[in-house]
């Protein structure tokens, strides 16, 4: 019998765990549960990352963690445990399905449109690194990281998806005509992996056309593959397509750890008033059991809860409101009692079991992903923001003192406009400026010379931080300043 970690959550998180651990008690689903220590009072007792050592070495032991919704304390300064938790075992890949579920009313279902979409949001990087800093006491940076290795991971694992699930289509949702670098990595990648599945029709669209086309034609899209905020973004605005977050499912993938949850929040409001809606949280586990191989347990209870939202059963948050709701407990005691029954619309087919996934793995290193090189690397120069108050001719004119016998100041942006050599007076500046130096004739210059660049600027600026230009072959790997 496979042993799972169950961490319940927060708020009215160990209501519904428990409500769904019961059902699958009833459907005699083999699993064990160890339940380990996670979440705000976790936080409170000290644990900056939200879980115990123990319950870190419990999760990383078994492999498969089934997690309740949990809470982040607000003006503590410490990270969210949900985006830890995903980020420290690389769960790579988060999938979100929503479908069209009988008895549950949204304009769509009204309308006799049925939605079956899977959104799969890149979990690790973008600016969820949160890595950010005050260059000056007026500006704040954030760096978002897309990385080929980390575009590559969830994209082939979309891919893969699709392919099973018998996708007729896969789209790559991005912001590429703005952030060429970024997203144009992304997709850039997408494009890549696309040419291993020509049976899967791949095309992009720019994700706020994407928001647009899915609150109108939600239908036309099968698999949607994005960016970490982006994905964040339109995983929820799906899940209002369906009835809300209550009934979206979310599985968080890895190579060597995945995390199963419901990410809806804690509902403080409703906490120990066993009122509860456990739909969102009792799918999630039925994704898990398929990603375990227990694809008989899996149908068995997700036909009983069709079956159930069919017949009218419903908690308080949704459903026939001239009928009256149910409870949490007794909402799970219907499923359990509809277990074996079909229902009338779309009945998901009972198949046997696979072979049990394996989900320990013995890591004696952290793993390293990278891509080989194709072309030379070699660096061009080197974009330097300042602080100055002062206006651009007069912050250039300091500059191409500065400049020496190898660079040359091509540019100067303020929030990423050029206001230098030229521009325009009606650009509100702020007290921030990125300087771009190029070496003269693009020849490679070292980081020693840089340093000596700096230092230079050091005597009229404070220098904030400083980016090189890099190039690979012919390619520049930077952005043009608006207006350059």
């Amino acid at each position: 019998m496979k042993k799972i970690a169950v961490a319940k959550g927060d708020g009215i998180g160990p209501e519904i765990m428990d409500a769904v651990l019961k059902i699958f008690e009833a459907a005699k689903v083999p699993l064990q549960y160890e339940v380990v220590e996670m979440g705000k009072w976790v936080f409170d007792k000290g644990y900056s990352n939200g879980m115990t050592p123990e319950a870190q070495q419990t999760i990383e032991d078994l492999g498969i963690l089934f997690k309740g919704p949990m809470e982040t304390p607000k003006g503590k300064g410490v990270k969210s445990v949900n985006v830890t938790a995903r980020k420290t075992w690389n769960t790579y890949a988060n999938k979100r399905t929503f479908q069209t579920l009988h008895g549950v009313e949204t304009v769509f279902s009204k309308a006799g449109i049925p939605i079956d979409l899977t959104i799969v949001r890149e979990n690790i990087e973008d600016t969820y690194g949160g890595i950010e800093h005050m260059l000056t006491h007026d500006v704040a940076l954030s760096r978002r990281f897309i990385t080929r290795p980390g575009s590559m991971q969830v994209i082939k694992y979309a891919f893969e998806m699709a392919k099973k699930k018998g996708a007729r289509r896969i789209t790559c949702g991005h912001k590429a005509n703005i952030m060429k670098i970024t997203d144009g990595l992304f997709l850039e990648v997408f494009y890549e992996v696309a040419k291993d599945y020509p049976e899967l029709k791949a095309d992009d669209v720019i994700v706020d056309d994407l928001c647009m086309k899915l609150v109108s034609r939600p239908h036309e899209f099968d698999v949607v593959v994005l960016t970490n905020l982006q994905g964040d973004i339109v995983s929820d605005l799906c899940a209002g397509l369906v009835g809300g977050l209550g009934f979206a499912p979310s599985a968080n993938i890895g190579d060597h750890i995945s995390i199963f949850e419901a990410v809806h929040g804690t509902a403080p409001d409703i906490t120990g008033k066993n009122i509860a809606n456990p739909t969102a949280l009792l799918l999630s586990g039925v994704g898990m059991l398929r990603h375990l191989g227990l694809m008989t347990a899996a149908a068995n209870i997700e036909n009983a809860l069709l079956y159930t939202l069919e017949s009218g059963v419903h908690t308080g948050d949704f459903g026939d409101k001239s009928t009256p709701s149910v409870n949490t407990t007794d909402f799970a005691e219907a499923i359990i009692k509809n277990l074996g029954k079909l229902p009338d619309h779309n009945p998901r087919p009972v198949i046997p079991d696979l072979p049990m996934t394996p989900t320990h793995f013995k890591l004696e290193q952290n793993p390293l992903i990278m891509t080989q090189e194709k072309e030379e690397e070699k660096i061009v120069g080197v974009d330097l923001f300042i602080e100055s108050a002062e206006q651009p001719n007069a912050v250039a004119d300091k500059l191409l003192q500065h400049t020496g016998d190898l660079f040359k100041l091509v540019t100067i942006s303020n929030r990423g406009t050029q206001v230098w050599p030229k521009g325009s007076v009606y650009t509100n500046l702020i007290n921030q400026y990125r300087c771009r130096f190029e070496s003269i004739g693009e020849e490679p210059v070292t980081q020693i010379d840089i340093m000596e660049l700096y230092k230079r600027s050091m005597k009229d600026f404070k220098v904030c931080s400083l980016e090189l230009l890099n190039m690979w072959g012919d390619k520049k790997a930077y952005s043009l300043a608006q207006g350059q």
